[in-house]
């Protein structure tokens, strides 16, 4: 297939690497990036703690860990050409109980199996030299994990795309008459090809091109706290926990961030609007979709405790910080200051269940990006690289 013309749904990280890319494998055509707000990467992308996520967490075999793994050292690599700060400082995986040991094994074998290198398995003391103030029985060391300013990712991504990347155009309708034709609020956009990159508003634009929504975007706030400055040495980079299988969610972690500081978090509680940063955001179109979807009751109905526990954690700072103390235990509560937010656009099935892998769907003359949460920033030009890869298949 070699269209002639490319519009792309969304000017986050992946519209805009997935436009860069198609740019690469189709340098006469001409493509449009349509973006709602004044400006690119405005939603997940420039609301994340800015990770480099190597691929320890994810299925071997599924799309996730081939395009994370992949997807790090294609970035790094845009990274160094375009002299974007990053930082390769790695990570640790810690176990806190003898319960998590097997798990902190499996996830080693994991990484190894998708292609991670020089992973170490350590004892507390080798944590220690790593991360002084860690807690503790065990971690993995994921060396090639780090940390990025998406921002400026999605900025020079912006400048090197082959095209036009149209801002304050909100995607109204969509319909197919030989082309496709996107109605905007900055007019109308055709092409032969249409990629659906809208992140937070993915499911509802390939609604609008005539899709089935079988699943649906629940979006799910992050909230962060930021640690004062005076206890910053308690971090020295990046420290996780063990994922208990048990949830659907990581569970709160520390991040030392690009630009100075550490961040701490995220948990995740349901958001009342898909662009609800704030707990008193309330979009009730987005809320009642939410509540109107078997999926969300059914997700509730499965993790009852859990729910209840993000919403207490999210309205108070003891909580939140005793889940911290996990961790690193001399953290205290008058060490945390309020930080952002993020939304995570999380695909759910009418089950209940998170989508765990990346989901693109197929259509003829278009592809839809609907499930692409974290790592999709880091994965992002290795998500364009795929999407270039199915045109060429089809």
């Amino acid at each position: 297939m070699n269209p002639k013309t490319f519009t792309v749904i969304g000017g986050g990280i992946v519209g805009l690497a997935t436009a860069y890319r198609l740019g690469e494998r189709f340098p006469d055509a001409e493509i449009t990036v349509l973006e709602k707000e004044n400006a690119v990467g405005r939603h997940q992308s420039g609301n994340n703690s800015g990770v480099l996520h190597a691929g320890i967490y994810y299925k071997p075999g599924s799309v996730k860990a081939r395009l994370a793994v992949r997807g790090i050292r294609q970035m790094i690599e845009f990274c160094q050409c375009h002299s974007i700060p990053h930082e390769v400082c790695g990570k640790l995986v810690v176990a806190t109980s003898d319960e998590e040991l097997p798990r902190l094994r499996d996830l080693f074998e994991r990484g190894t199996q998708n292609g991670l290198k020089r992973l170490e398995l350590l004892g507390p003391e080798q944590m220690r030299e790593i991360e002084p103030h860690v807690a503790g029985i065990a971690a993995i060391r994921v060396p090639e994990e780090g940390i990025v300013d998406y921002p400026q990712v999605c900025a020079a991504l912006a400048g090197q795309i082959h095209g036009r990347v149209i801002i304050d155009a909100e995607v109204k309708r969509i319909r197919k008459d030989g082309q496709w034709i996107a109605h905007t609020t900055a007019g109308d956009f055709a092409a032969d090809f249409l990629v659906n990159c809208a992140g937070l508003q993915c499911d509802l634009v390939s609604e609008m091109a005539g899709l089935k929504r079988e699943l649906r975007i629940v979006p799910f706030r992050g909230e962060y706290f930021k640690i004062r400055k005076a206890s910053q040495h308690l971090v020295r980079n990046l420290i996780y926990p063990v994922p208990d299988p048990k949830f659907p969610f990581l569970g709160v972690h520390f991040t030392r961030l690009i630009h100075g500081g550490i961040e701490a978090g995220p948990n995740a509680v349901l958001a009342f609007a898909r662009e609800g940063y704030r707990k008193t955001d309330v979009n009730l179109k987005d809320l009642a979709d939410a509540l109107s979807y078997s999926g969300l009751w059914a997700f509730l109905k499965k993790y009852p405790r859990m729910c209840f526990n993000e919403i207490r954690r999210s309205f108070s700072k003891n909580l939140f910080c005793a889940s911290l103390q996990r961790l690193v235990p001399e953290i205290r509560v008058e060490d945390l200051e309020t930080g952002g937010a993020g939304v995570r656009a999380q695909a759910l099935t009418p089950g209940g269940d998170l989508v765990q892998d990346f989901y693109i769907q197929h259509q003829t003359d278009s592809i839809h990006i609907l499930n692409a949460p974290s790592p999709g920033a880091t994965a992002s030009l290795a998500i364009g690289e795929e999407i270039v890869r199915r045109l060429d298949a089809a």
